[in-house]
C-alpha cells in the first residue's frame, strides 16, 4: 500500500496534461481576440467596397 501511495505521489502526467491544457486555452483565447481586432477592420473595408459600388454608375 506504501509503495502504491508512493507512486500516486511522484506521478507527474496528469499536471503535464492540465498544463498543456492551460496553454491550448491562452492560445484559443489569443486566437479570439486577433480574429475579433481584425474582423472589425476587415468589415469596414467591405463596407466602404460596398458603399463605393452602390454608388458607382453604369456606362
Amino acid at each position: 500500500m506504501k509503495a502504491l501511495m508512493n507512486r500516486f505521489v511522484e506521478d507527474e502526467d496528469g499536471a503535464t496534461a492540465i498544463e498543456y491544457g492551460l496553454i491550448a486555452a491562452l492560445i484559443a483565447v489569443a486566437i479570439i481576440a486577433a480574429v475579433k481586432a481584425v474582423g472589425g477592420s476587415l468589415s469596414d473595408t467591405f463596407d466602404a467596397v460596398d458603399t463605393e459600388l452602390t454608388g458607382a454608375t453604369t456606362p
